[in-house]
Order: structure tokens, then sequence, then C-alpha cells
């Protein structure tokens, strides 16, 4: 899959604050199959129906999922595309750090 556009700063900081939450990356994983619909989701939480609905709130504000209406139910699904955009980050900043470590490998290497 090849990732368009860049995150900004915001996005990213968008997508992680609601990744760090154990309650939004288990709707982001229940959602990534197919929809679901908050009703069913919040059946699974101990937790208000309304609290659910924020959690949905966040995570589609962080683009991480897609909601729709149909008829009175609102139907929830994973955005590939940003999760993908968040993966392409994360490999990045490995990549970075690898070619860093590899760097410094070098480095004791030649003190040896």
């Amino acid at each position: 899959m090849v990732v368009e556009h860049e995150l900004s700063d915001a996005d990213v900081d968008r997508i992680f604050r609601a990744l760090a939450d154990a309650t939004r990356r288990d709707i982001l994983r229940r959602t990534i199959d197919g929809e679901q619909s908050v009703s069913a989701l919040a059946a699974d939480y101990e937790m208000s129906f309304a609290a659910v609905q924020k959690h949905v709130a966040v995570l589609e504000a962080a683009h991480l999922i897609v909601k729709r209406a149909e008829g009175r139910e609102r139907l929830v699904r994973a955005d590939p595309d940003t999760i993908a955009r968040a993966r392409s980050l994360l490999a990045e900043y490995e990549r970075l750090w690898r070619s860093r470590i590899d760097r410094l490998d070098s480095l004791l290497a030649e003190e040896d």
C-alpha cells in the first residue's frame, strides 16, 4: 500500500493520543474486519454508552475510524489509509534508529 499524504504533527499527535487508550485500541481492532454499530461495541464494555461514544469520537477525530449513519444506528469501521500512514511513520522511525545504531556499532568496532 502506498502512503500518499504525509501526516502533520497535529495528525500524529491525534493518532497516537487516540491509540494511547486500551479501549480505543480495542474498538479499532474490532472494526478492522468490518463495520460495527456503536451500540454493539458499547454492549461489550462495562461503561456507559455515552463513554463509548466519546471513545469513538476520539478515534473519528484522529481519522482512525469512519462513522456513518444507517437509519437510527451509527456504524463505524477502521480507516485502513490512516492506519497505513501511521504504520509508515513508525517504519520511518525504525529505519532512523536502526541507521543510528548501525553507525554506533561501526564507531565502536573502529575503536576495537
